[in-house]
């Protein structure tokens, strides 16, 4: 089977085998989407998942989102690039990029990752961590202790987060393997989605789970929060081609091809199973799309892109609807539902609908059908491996979160009053 991992070396800014000059509309696209990217976290992802919860806990899961996100950027800053783009001797390179880059360490301000700077680089990956971290708090909204949350998040980026992406995207084990990941189909949504299912099992189901109806507080803000989401998105996939060129047109067509048809297919499930076409369900179908196209963002055409589109509605549907229910777990918001599975069929769909051209950066065009095959089984042993390490990270690092705190779930008497004044003493709306 090929080996694609040198062209994808060159792919990647920070390992550029060639020192190149600044290129101004490089560096102006990649500031701008590393602040879209941003934008996603703190307003759309916490809108989207705010509008969800109960009123009693709304302003609750707006800030775990939002000190999340704060709590792993600066995490990432201290030691989180240097784990994940870093170089160490020794094999463990493989799975840990070392210490040598702690709190930037050896980076000069004016030093260039291919055409823009290096700085500019760590702020875009930088965002990607705090999302992931923000995506997995989906699953434990109603019932997990703030202060646990802060350490659980402080402490994941370093130990689950950092050895993935690395592993993935800076020179890594599953990086010389071949797997192909345009935008973090494994890196962060596969990644922050089983983190969110660990965290819900260990902490239990919410209070009058499922005999109790926990309706939206506000379905037009969950519909706002997924509309910034989209937006920001832009940021996410089409920022991941690392300059403004061929590449990051195609990945920002392909995503709202995706994303629109994930939209469109969510509803009309709805309408055909409940015979009501839902916003949630759309909001929903548009969340699970852009999860689904970005590991292929940059990778597949008009009609992968369709098919992803569809799929990941399909997927994230049965997630949800179905395999909740099967196995009886309370993810509160589904980030496991979309976030994971999604992720999970992205990953797949780049093997399958990878477009035949070595201008993609992927050593294409295919040779037969053996070497089709054989991507498809490094996407799948890339997501296993991916899904283990997480899955073992995780329960170790909430393990010893909930042990500095005394336990990582709130008392009975604090569920049922609503984490907002209790936690916060705040209310998120004084109506």
């Amino acid at each position: 089977m090929k080996r694609w991992f040198l062209a994808v070396l060159l792919f990647l800014p920070s390992l550029a085998l060639a020192s190149d000059k600044l290129n101004t509309g490089d560096t102006a696209w990649m500031i701008m989407a590393s602040a879209l990217v941003l934008l996603m976290t703190p307003a759309g992802l916490a809108l989207f998942y705010g509008g969800m919860t109960r009123t009693k806990n709304m302003l609750n899961t707006y800030s775990m989102v939002y000190v999340g996100f704060s709590i792993a950027f600066i995490v990432w800053i201290i030691v989180g690039y240097s784990i994940a783009f870093g170089t160490s001797a020794g094999g463990i390179n493989n799975f840990y990029g070392g210490f040598a880059n702690v709190f930037l360490n050896g980076i000069k301000w004016n030093q260039l990752s291919g055409t823009y700077p290096t700085y500019v680089f760590v702020f875009f990956q930088g965002t990607f961590a705090a999302i992931t971290v923000a995506i997995a708090s989906g699953s434990i909204i109603d019932r997990m202790k703030f202060s646990t949350w802060v350490i659980f998040a402080a402490i994941w980026v370093p130990v689950v987060y950092g050895p993935i992406a690395h592993m993935v995207w800076g020179g890594g084990y599953l990086m010389k393997l071949g797997a192909l990941d345009f935008a973090g189909g494994t890196v962060v949504h596969m990644n922050g989605g089983l983190a969110g299912l660990v965290l819900a099992y260990f902490l239990g189901k919410r209070k009058g789970y499922p005999m109790i109806a926990m309706k939206p507080m506000s379905v037009m803000l969950t519909a706002l929060g997924a509309a910034l989401l989209w937006f920001g998105w832009y940021g996410f996939n089409a920022g991941s081609a690392f300059g403004a060129n061929f590449i990051a047109g195609l990945a920002a067509l392909t995503t709202t091809i995706a994303t629109a048809m994930a939209a469109v297919t969510w509803i009309v499930i709805e309408w055909i199973v409940y015979k009501k076409p839902t916003l949630l369900g759309a909001a929903s179908g548009v969340v699970a799309g852009l999860v689904a196209i970005t590991p292929a963002a940059g990778f597949v055409g008009v009609g992968g892109a369709f098919a992803i589109g569809i799929g990941g509605s399909v997927v994230g549907y049965f997630g949800v609807a179905t395999l909740k229910k099967i196995f009886g777990y309370d993810d509160s918001l589904d980030a496991f539902g979309i976030h994971f599975l999604g992720g999970l069929w992205g990953a797949i769909a780049t093997g399958i609908f990878a477009l035949n051209d070595k201008a993609l950066l992927w050593d294409g065009p295919l040779k037969d059908h053996n070497d089709r095959l054989g991507q498809i089984w490094v996407q799948i042993e890339s997501a296993g491996i991916v899904a283990l390490y997480t899955l073992i990270g995780t329960i170790v690092v909430y393990l010893i979160a909930s042990a500095i705190t005394g336990g990582g779930r709130v008392s009975t008497e604090i569920e049922e009053m609503g984490l907002d004044e209790t936690i916060h003493g705040e209310r998120a709306f004084n109506l």
